[in-house]
Formats: C-alpha cells, sequence, structure tokens
C-alpha cells in the first residue's frame, strides 16, 4: 500500500500528520518547489559571505561574542564548532519518537527557504528520518530560549559525523553507521549549524506527543468516569443539554454530549430514577465543567502547537542577500505558557479520577466496602487508590509552571529564557501518571458494575467493560493488582481502550465524536 506523501515546507503539518510521518504512515519529501526555495536562500548566504557583509552567526560569533568577526575562511569551521560546543546536554536520552518528531519537523522548518541551509544537508536529514537512523538526544539542558541550543546540537552531530544515533533497537557511535551505509559526514556551510540549532523543535515535539497522549486520556477519562458514575448509581440529570447550553464552554457541552451518550439506554440508570437522592458528589456531578476545563486547555495547546508547526523559528531570517532579520522567533515562550496550562489540565483529570476511585471504595449505594466482600482477610480496592494519591500528588508537585522561571544566560545577552523545555518534559511526565490513575479508576469501575448485575449498562459502556475485561478479571480476593493495573495502562497509553469503545459507539450508530470539530486530533 502507497504511503501517504507529505511536501516537506510546503504542506501544512499537524499534529497528526507529525505523528504518521514519525511513525512511518506518511513519507516526506523535498518537492521541486520546495528544493527552488532553499537553493535560493542558500544563494543569498553564499552572497553574503562573499560580500563581506556582516550578518549575526554567518561571520560573526554567537550569543555575547556577535560581535566577534569570523573570516570568509573561517566561516564553515564555526559552524562546525557551534554544533561540538553547544552539545552539553545531560541525562537520559528522549524517546526515540520524541527525537524524530524533531527532526521532521526542523526539516520542515527549514525547508520554507528561509534559513539559507544547503539542499544536501536537508537530504540528509531527510535519510536520517527514512531510514529510522534517530539522534540520542540527552533530556536535559535546554532554557528554551534562543532555540532548544543543546538538544539540537546533539540532534545534529551525526550530519557531521559525530554523536551517537539509535538503530532498529541498538544504540551506535555515528561513525559505525556511516561505515554500514557508505556515508560520510556532511559539511557544513556558512550559517548552518546556527539554523540548525535555532529553533523550538525540542519543545515542539514534546508538545506534539502531549497534545496526542492529552486527546486520548481525555476521551478515556469521559468513558471511564461514565463507568463509575453508572457502578456508584450516580444520576445523568447533570449533562442535560439546556443547563449546558446556560454556562456555553466548548469543552463542557462537548463533555455533557458525549456523558449522554455512553449512559443512553442503561439499565442501571432506570432502575434508580426514584432512589430519592437529591445530588451526587462533585467527581460524578461536575464532570463535565473539570473535564470540559481540561479539553479546554488541550484545545489551547493544540492550536498553538499547530501554529508552531508551520513556522521559522530560526534567527537570523534570511529575506535575501541584503535583507536579513536579527530577531526572537526562536523564543519558546509561546508554547511554554500553555504546556504549563495542559499540564494543570492533565493533573485535574487525575485528582477527579483519584475521587471518583475514593468513592467506589466507601461501601455506599449498595457496593461493599472495598469493592470486595470478604474484607478484613482481604484489603480489596483500598491500596490501589494510595497509588492515585500518591501519583496525583506527584503531578500536583509537576504543576509549578517552569515558565514563571527564567534565568540569564549568555553573560546576560540572552537575559530572559522561557524553560519551556522542562514544561514540555514534566507535562509528558504528568501523562504517565495520570495514564496509571486512570487504569486504577478502569479496574475499580469494573469491579464495581459487576455489583450490579443481573442489571446491565449502556451497550457501549458494556463493551468498554468487556475489553477491559480481556486483560483484567473480576477479584474476589486479593492478588498483586499491580499487574492489572499495568496491563490497563497498556490499553489506555496504546488507546486501543478508546479505539475499541469508538468502534463499538459507530457500529451502534452512536457517534461520540459528533461535534469534535477542533477537538479532533
Amino acid at each position: 500500500m502507497q504511503k501517504t506523501s507529505f511536501n516537506y515546507g510546503i504542506d501544512t503539518l499537524d499534529i497528526g500528520k507529525a505523528i504518521s510521518l514519525a511513525r512511518g504512515k506518511m513519507q516526506g519529501a523535498l518537492s521541486s518547489e520546495a528544493v527552488k526555495k532553499i537553493r535560493v536562500s542558500q544563494q543569498f548566504v553564499s552572497d553574503i559571505v562573499s560580500r563581506n557583509r556582516t550578518v549575526y552567526g554567518i561571520n560573526t560569533g554567537f550569543g555575547i561574542l556577535a560581535g566577534t568577526p569570523i573570516s570568509e575562511q573561517d566561516t564553515r569551521i564555526l559552524q562546525h564548532k557551534i554544533l561540538q560546543s553547544h552539545s552539553v546536554g545531560v541525562g537520559d536520552p528522549i524517546p526515540v519518537e520524541v527525537a524524530k518528531i524533531m527532526l521532521i519537523t526542523k526539516v520542515h522548518a527549514l525547508a520554507r527557504g528561509y534559513s539559507g541551509v544547503q539542499l544536501e544537508t536537508l537530504e540528509r536529514i531527510c535519510w536520517f528520518i527514512d531510514n529510522d537512523v534517530i539522534p540520542v538526544v540527552p533530556e536535559k539542558g535546554s532554557v528554551g530560549a534562543s532555540g532548544d541550543l543543546a538538544p539540537l546540537s546533539h540532534l545534529f552531530l551525526p550530519l557531521i559525523g559525530l554523536g551517537e544515533v539509535f538503530y532498529k533497537g541498538n544504540r551506535y557511535q555515528t561513525p559505525e553507521i556511516f561505515r554500514q551505509f557508505g556515508l560520510s559526514a556532511i559539511q557544513l556551510g556558512p550559517k548552518e549549524g546556527l539554523a540548525l540549532i535555532n529553533g523550538t523543535q525540542f519543545i515542539l515535539s514534546f508538545a506534539v506527543r502531549a497534545v496526542q497522549r492529552l486527546h486520548y486520556c481525555l476521551e478515556a477519562a469521559d468513558i471511564i468516569g461514565a463507568m463509575s458514575l453508572e457502578a456508584l448509581t450516580g444520576t445523568k440529570a447533570p449533562f442535560d443539554e439546556r443547563l449546558h447550553l446556560l454556562r456555553p464552554f466548548a469543552g463542557s457541552k462537548l463533555v455533557a454530549q458525549r456523558l449522554r451518550l455512553l449512559l443512553h439506554n442503561s439499565d442501571i440508570m432506570q432502575s434508580h430514577v426514584d432512589c430519592g437522592r437529591v445530588q451526587d458528589p462533585y467527581s460524578l456531578r461536575c464532570m463535565p465543567q473539570v473535564h470540559g476545563a481540561s479539553r479546554n486547555a488541550w484545545l489551547h495547546l493544540k492550536e498553538l502547537t499547530e501554529i508552531e508547526l508551520n513556522s521559522v523559528t530560526d534567527n537570523p531570517i534570511i529575506l535575501g542577500a541584503e535583507d536579513t532579520i536579527s530577531g526572537g522567533n526562536f523564543h519558546g515562550q509561546p508554547l511554554a505558557l500553555p504546556l504549563d496550562y495542559a499540564c494543570f489540565a492533565a493533573a485535574e483529570i487525575g485528582n477527579i479520577s483519584d475521587r471518583r476511585c475514593y468513592l467506589l471504595l466507601e461501601g455506599k449505594w449498595g457496593l461493599p466496602l472495598l469493592l470486595m466482600n470478604n474484607v478484613g482477610l482481604n484489603s480489596g480496592f483500598m491500596i490501589p487508590q494510595y497509588t492515585t494519591a500518591a501519583l496525583v500528588t506527584e503531578n500536583k508537585t509537576l504543576c509549578f509552571p517552569a515558565s514563571a522561571d527564567s534565568i540569564p544566560t549568555s553573560l546576560g545577552q540572552e537575559d530572559h529564557v522561557s524553560m519551556g523545555s522542562i514544561s514540555g518534559r514534566k507535562l509528558n511526565q504528568v501523562l504517565d501518571n495520570l495514564e496509571y490513575i486512570l487504569a486504577i479508576e478502569l479496574m475499580s469501575a469494573c469491579q464495581a458494575i459487576e455489583f450490579r448485575r443481573p442489571l446491565k449498562s449502556s451497550e457501549i459502556l458494556e463493551a468498554a467493560h468487556e475489553y477491559a475485561r480481556n486483560f483484567v478479571q473480576f477479584a474476589s480476593e486479593d492478588r498483586i493488582f499491580a499487574n492489572d493495573v499495568n496491563q490497563l495502562r497498556s490499553i489506555i497509553r496504546d488507546h486501543s481502550f478508546v479505539e475499541k469503545v469508538m468502534e463499538v459507539s459507530a457500529g451502534k450508530g452512536i457517534q461520540l465524536n459528533e461535534g469534535y470539530g477542533a477537538f479532533a486530533v
């Protein structure tokens, strides 16, 4: 089957396409239109050098050394050295997929034709992408201001025959891979080293990954929250469309609609319509407002991430041989702020999920204490909630906004930095924890629903329960629940839980994502 093609620098890149390119479901290429723009831009840089026109980073030093002139014969050496000197990242390597998205987003930005790079350089980056030879990039070292300097430097060391790469699950020194493929190092031209390391591709790639991950967590939270509500014999009255039209936040309206559809034709719901309970706890009743607020934050991050995906974040920008602009498009603040906001949004989904886990254990409304009949000898589901409590607290400690901080660098030349690289990494840490929290709620809700038998929930929620039961069975006595948690976390993380529910709902003629619009990935 032929892959859909994507033209770097020409087509519009979005979250879905970036991930499809990274996973090999789409094929990226440099079209003739992009090649023309790249060559024109590179010629502008050559003209600047030959005319000895002083332009930052082409024939000057970097940062505080911007006033130091560089001779024409040394301009190429300068670009080689910048990759070496700025490769100061530390810590574990970032996920291979994130590093690959960095390569993809950098090619797309450079192929716009405002950076003065050689066509050969971009073709080599494309080779790395197409052959899944992915540079090793340490996770720490960027302040998210003059571009993600340290991680981008490590990302492109292999261009010049240095650094390390991952290939087919193994880690190699770059020269080993070059010998295997019969390649030699690229000789960087004027401006190229600077163009490669100026930009927000580290922050951006973590944002791309987080947008997709948070999307599926939000989808799962609605489904699992509805299952918990059913198990607790809660009411669907707070999800009435008329209520949410009186406070018409897009996220709230969407979640309320989804909950109505998820609970449609439930025998459990119908069984207690006259039970006399006046109100449910907030973690049930306020799902549209809380889940919806997090969806609004997600939407904000998605919109800004997709602007950044199609932006030029280099410095200086090359508009012509006599027209260059040294500005601040590399600054990470436009993404740092929404990444921190999304971090709070993800943590809040974990907070409310933990509250529902707690409610399921209280032994109220016909459920056994700790969701097990023989407690005392058994601890039941008490201890899994300890884990959700620990994880939500850890998430709270990760919610300090990195973008609220700034430390001057480059001897004060770069005196305000975004710290967005930290924002992006810790959002993904919060999402790691959130997936576990949702898994524990799913495990608890599945257990609780079985105490409502022979009554059934809606067809959609019964399908969700059945799919989860393929991985974790009812617990009549204590066992190592960590194994169950890991099993359910895996189906949340690989999206199969959400995708199965969507497949079933579509088969029943129920469109859970009807009216999604901008909320779709």
